[in-house]
């Protein structure tokens, strides 16, 4: 795994942290069954549905997280960083058997799904960039807005060991956390948020 990796992050409502302690980080298939907040937006949810590994299962049966979580998506919920946190995950995730990578949002064309061993294929000066604009250039922007939101897949659920702690946009959003029964370290990282 490229040294620039140093751990996967995973956009989690704080109200969702209490399960996932218990349950791990579940697929959209395995979240369906339990009560929880979600921050996806549907449109992107009703493509993912469609989305097949190839030679693996359906995109809504792996539990996705991020190379970096500073991102479109992100951007997104700025307005709401006071309910989210940002699940820190050990990159030793990546021996679960049948994890994979995705080049870009999972959902986007021209998506490369990618075996662990092939992290080098990723561009992760792209993956890593503090932005993601292109104001003279409308294809280099939708290019990397997606490269933006590269992900890291697990087959159903990461198991909740693999967490290794937090990120949160305040110390409001950090007691919060802490109140929810939460014991890893927890970092305050505005920036992460936009904030």
């Amino acid at each position: 795994m490229a040294q620039q990796i140093k751990e996967f992050q995973s956009i989690m409502p704080l109200e969702n942290v209490p399960s996932v302690i218990q349950c791990g980080i579940l697929s959209h298939e395995q979240m369906a069954k339990y009560k929880h907040h979600s921050v996806a937006m549907q449109e992107i949810q009703d493509r993912r549905n469609h989305v097949r590994i190839p030679g693996g299962l359906m995109l809504h049966q792996y539990a996705n997280l991020y190379f970096h979580a500073r991102n479109p998506m992100m951007y997104k919920l700025h307005n709401d960083a006071k309910r989210l946190s940002i699940l820190r995950v050990s990159i030793e995730a990546r021996h679960i058997e049948g994890a994979v990578i995705a080049d870009r949002n999972a959902s986007a064309d021209f998506v490369q799904f990618l075996a662990i061993e092939q992290t080098h294929k990723l561009d992760l000066e792209a993956v890593y960039a503090r932005n993601w604009t292109h104001p003279d250039d409308p294809i280099a922007y939708r290019r990397h807005k997606a490269q933006k939101c590269a992900e890291f897949l697990v087959p159903h659920r990461l198991p909740p060991e693999f967490i290794t702690g937090a990120y949160v946009v305040n110390e409001v959003a950090r007691n919060a956390l802490l109140a929810s029964g939460f014991s890893l370290p927890i970092q305050v990282e505005p920036d992460l948020f936009f904030h």
